[in-house]
C-alpha cells in the first residue's frame, strides 16, 4: 500500500475536501431517520405538538398541573409564564378563549419547564388511577374532560400528603414516557383554548419534511461531488502509474524484458492498473463513509433504544460470519485470477503474432485448443468468484429482512407497553439498515483489496525492478579524433543464468570509412555480439569503445544517437511512412527524406496513393518482408549516425537490389563505420574486413580473398554459396 500512498500524496488537498464532504454526506444520512421519527410521533401521533409545556394554558389549568407540582416546581413554573386577562386584543385573534377566560403564556423555553410539566403529568396520571371511585378523565377520541378535572380540584387540593406520596411512584416512570404523555395533555390544552390544532400539525409537518428535503439535497450534492473527486484522483492516479510503468519499461533491457514478458507487461500496465484505479475510486468513497455511517448509526440507534442494542449485535455478528466464510472461499481465487488473465494474453499474443505461421502449418485446430484451455481457466474462475459473490447479496437480503422482522416484533412489545415510540421503532430500523450496509460497503472493500494487492505486488514488481544497463553518475564525453572508431578488446558475455559464455575473447577494430562485416553458421554469436554494441546488454568481460571511450562510461542515450541500428527483423510503428521515418529524425526535411528513401531502394512509395502519408499497420503488417527492410533502412540513413549496424538487413531484398543498395551506400556512409551481419557471401564478400564468427570464438579475420586461403570455416561457407569460378 505504501506506492498507492506514494501516488495519493499529490491530492492530499482534495482528499481533505473529500473527507469533508464524506463527513456532510454521512451526517444528512444519519439525520434523515430522526425527522422521520419526529414527523411520526410528533407530527402524527402528537399532532405536531413537540412540547411537554404548553406554550399557552387556561388559568384552571394551571391550577390543575400545579396541584401535582412540588413547591420547587411551581414557583419556576410562576416564573416562566405571564397572566393574560380576559379579553386581552392583543392575543384575542391567536387564543379565541380569552372571550371565556384567563389564561397563562410562556416566556422560557428553558427545558426543565417540559421536565416539571412532564412530571406533573405522571404523578397526575397515577394519582387518578389510584382513585377507587370512577373518575375517567377522558371521552373517546382521546379528549380530556376538563369540566370534570376542575370540579375535582378541591379534593386535589386536600389530597396534597397522598400525592407526595404517589409521586415517588409515578417519577419512575421513564422520562420519554413522561414527556409524551405531558405532550398529549397539551394538546387537549390547546383544544380547550380553541386552537387550530390542525395548522399546527400542518405546520410541523412542513417544516419537517422542507428539512428533510433540505438535508436529502446536501447529501445527494455532497455524495455527487465525492464520486467526481474520487473518479477524477483515481483516474489521475491511474494515468500516472501508467505512465511510469510505461517509462520504467521502455527504460529496460532485453534482459528484464525476458523476465517478464511482453504479455504479462501488457497486463501489469493495463488490467492491472485498472484494478488499482477501481481500488482507489471505491476506497476514497467507502472507507471513509461506511465506518461514520456504522458508528453513527450504532449511537444513533442506541439513542432510540438501549434495550434493543443486541438486535445491532445479532445482525453484525452474523454478517461477519458470512464475510468470513466468503473470504475463506474467494480470496485465493482472486490471487489465482490475474495469473490466468497473463496466460490468456500470452496465447493470444503468440497466435496473433504467429498467424501466418499457424496458417502454413494448418495448426489452427491446436491453437484453437490451446487458447480455448487457457479461456476456460480463466472463466471458470471468473464464474467461481461470481457465484461466490452473486450468493453473498441474497444472503444479505435475507438478513437484512430477517433483522426487520425481529425489530418489528421486539418493538411492539415496547410500543404496546408505552416504552417506545413507533417513529423511533422505524428510525431504529433504518440505523440497523445503515449500520448493515455499511458493514456490507466494507466488505465489498475487503473483497477488492486481495485481487487489488495482487496487482499491486505486480505493477510494484515492474516499478522496483531496475534495469540492469544503468548510466554511472559520472559519463565521459566521445573523442572527437577517434570519431566513429568502435573496438572491442578480449569481449566475453554470457546471458543471464546461462551457464557458459555466448562470445569468447573477442577483439576487433572498426573503422570509419571501413565495412566490417561478420559471417558465421546460425548459433555463432553474430547477433549477440551486434547487440553488445548499442548496450542491449552488457559484455560480461572486457570492454567495448566508441571514439576512444569505453561505451559504459556514455550515457546511453548519447551511445545510442550515435548508431543507426537496422535489426534483422525489420520492425514499423503503426502511423505512416513518414512517421517512421522521422522517427530516426525529427526534423528531417523532404529532401533529406526523398534521399534516405532513394537510397534504401524504396522507391515503391512514390508508386503508394498517398505517397509518404500512406498508412502503416500495427508491425508493418500491411507491406512485405522486402519493403518493411528497406523503410527501416532509411530511417537509420536519415540520422547520419557514426556507426551503422546492419543485422541481416538484406536478407529479405533480391540479390539485384541488395547490389544496387550496397553501392548508394558507400556515398552516404563513406565517413561512418558500417557493420554488416549477414549470411550470404555475396553481400559481404566486397567488405574491408570480414570476421568469421563460430561457436562464439572468432576464427579468422581478413578480406573474402584472404579468407578463403586462411579459415576453413569461411570457404566452407562460401563453397556452399559460390561457384567453382566465383571462389576461384
Amino acid at each position: 500500500m505504501k506506492l498507492i500512498i506514494k501516488y495519493l500524496k499529490p491530492f492530499i488537498v482534495t482528499l481533505a475536501i473529500v473527507l469533508t464532504l464524506l463527513f456532510v454526506q454521512a451526517r444528512a444520512d444519519l439525520d434523515l431517520p430522526n425527522y422521520m421519527a419526529n414527523i411520526i410521533n410528533v407530527g402524527i401521533q402528537q399532532n405536531g405538538i413537540k412540547e411537554a409545556a404548553p406554550t399557552a394554558i387556561s388559568e384552571n389549568g394551571m391550577k390543575l398541573m400545579q396541584a401535582f407540582m412540588n413547591e420547587t416546581d411551581a414557583k419556576l413554573v410562576n416564573a416562566s409564564y405571564k397572566l393574560i386577562k380576559k379579553d386581552d386584543q392583543a392575543y384575542i385573534a391567536k387564543y379565541p378563549f380569552l372571550s371565556e377566560g384567563n389564561i397563562y403564556l410562556l416566556t422560557s423555553t428553558d427545558n426543565e419547564i417540559n421536565l416539571i410539566f412532564g412530571r406533573s403529568t405522571s404523578v397526575m396520571i397515577t394519582f387518578f388511577k389510584s382513585m377507587k371511585q370512577d373518575t375517567t378523565t377522558a371521552t373517546t377520541s382521546g379528549v380530556v374532560d376538563f369540566t370534570k378535572l376542575y370540579q375535582l380540584l378541591p379534593v386535589i387540593s386536600n389530597a396534597k400528603p397522598q400525592i407526595e406520596v404517589i409521586r415517588i411512584t409515578a417519577l419512575a416512570t421513564p422520562v420519554s414516557m413522561q414527556l409524551q404523555m405531558a405532550t398529549s395533555l397539551t394538546k387537549n390544552f390547546y383544544t380547550e383554548l380553541h386552537m387550530d390544532i390542525t395548522a399546527i400539525q400542518t405546520s410541523y409537518i412542513t417544516n419537517q419534511g422542507a428539512i428533510m428535503l433540505l438535508i436529502a439535497l446536501v447529501g445527494g450534492v455532497a455524495s455527487i461531488l465525492v464520486g467526481y473527486f474520487a473518479s477524477k484522483i483515481a483516474a489521475r492516479i491511474a494515468m500516472n502509474m501508467r505512465g511510469d510503468v510505461f517509462n520504467k519499461v521502455m527504460s529496460y533491457t532485453n534482459q528484464e524484458m525476458n523476465k517478464f514478458g511482453a504479455a504479462s507487461l501488457i497486463t501489469r500496465t493495463t488490467n492491472d492498473i485498472n484494478q488499482v484505479q477501481q481500488l482507489i475510486f471505491m476506497g476514497i468513497r467507502v472507507m471513509a463513509y461506511a465506518p461514520i455511517v456504522g458508528v453513527g448509526g450504532i449511537l444513533m440507534a442506541l439513542q432510540k433504544s438501549n434495550s434493543m442494542s443486541w438486535v445491532i449485535a445479532l445482525a453484525v455478528i452474523t454478517l461477519i460470519m458470512v464475510i468470513i466464510l466468503v473470504f475463506v472461499i474467494a480470496i485465493p481465487k482472486f490471487k489465482k485470477f490475474q495469473n490466468l488473465i497473463d496466460k490468456l494474453n500470452l496465447v493470444a499474443r503468440e497466435n496473433l503474432n504467429g498467424l501466418m505461421v499457424i496458417r502454413a502449418f494448418g495448426s489452427e485446430k491446436f491453437e484453437a485448443k490451446r487458447f480455448a484451455k487457457a479461456n476456460k481457466n480463466l472463466a471458470d474462475t471468473n464464474l467461481f468468484i461470481g457465484r461466490v459473490m452473486s450468493a453473498l447479496f441474497p444472503i444479505v437480503s435475507f438478513i437484512m429482512s430477517s433483522i426487520v422482522i425481529l425489530i418489528v416484533w421486539v418493538s411492539a412489545h415496547q410500543i404496546a407497553d408505552s416504552a417506545m415510540q413507533i417513529g423511533d421503532m422505524m428510525a431504529f430500523m433504518q440505523y440497523t439498515m445503515q449500520i448493515i450496509m455499511s458493514f456490507l460497503m466494507v466488505t465489498m472493500m475487503f473483497i477488492l483489496v486481495p485481487r487489488a494487492s495482487v496487482s499491486l505486488k505486480r505493477i510494484e514488481e515492474v516499478l522496483n525492478t531496475d534495469p540492469s544497463i544503468k548510466d554511472k553518475e559520472l559519463t565521459k564525453e566521445l573523442d572527437p579524433s577517434l570519431k566513429g572508431v568502435l573496438e572491442f578488446k578480449h569481449v566475453s558475455f554470457k546471458y543471464s543464468e546461462a551457464e557458459e559464455d555466448v562470445l569468447h575473447n573477442i577483439s576487433f577494430k572498426a573503422l570509419p570509412n571501413q565495412i566490417t562485416a561478420f559471417i558465421g553458421s546460425t548459433g555463432s554469436g553474430k547477433s549477440t555480439l551486434i547487440n553488445l554494441i548499442p548496450r542491449f546488454y552488457d559484455v560480461t568481460a572486457g570492454k567495448i569503445s566508441l571514439s576512444g571511450v569505453d561505451i559504459r562510461d556514455l550515457k546511453t542515450s548519447t551511445l545510442r544517437t550515435k548508431i543507426g541500428y537496422i535489426p534483422q527483423k525489420g520492425v514499423l510503428l503503426s502511423g505512416t511512412i513518414l512517421s517512421n521515418i522521422k522517427i530516426g529524425k525529427e526534423d528531417a526535411s523532404i529532401d533529406e527524406i526523398k534521399n534516405s528513401l532513394r537510397v534504401a531502394q524504396a522507391s515503391f512509395v512514390d508508386d503508394l496513393e498517398g505517397g509518404y502519408e500512406s498508412p502503416i499497420s500495427q508491425g508493418g503488417t500491411n507491406v512485405s518482408g522486402g519493403q518493411k527492410q528497406r523503410l527501416s533502412i532509411a530511417r537509420a540513413l536519415i540520422k547520419q549516425p557514426d556507426v551503422y549496424i546492419f543485422d541481416d538487413s538484406f536478407s529479405a531484398l533480391d540479390f539485384k537490389t541488395d547490389a544496387k543498395l550496397r553501392h548508394d551506400l558507400k556515398t552516404i556512409t563513406k565517413d561512418a563505420t558500417v557493420l554488416i551481419v549477414a549470411q550470404r557471401i555475396s553481400t559481404i564478400m566486397h567488405a574491408d574486413q570480414i570476421i568469421v564468427l563460430d561457436q562464439g570464438k572468432i576464427v579468422g579475420i581478413g578480406t573474402h580473398n584472404e579468407l578463403l586461403k586462411t579459415c576453413p570455416t569461411y570457404l566452407e561457407i562460401a563453397s556452399s554459396q559460390l561457384s567453382k569460378e566465383e571462389l576461384a
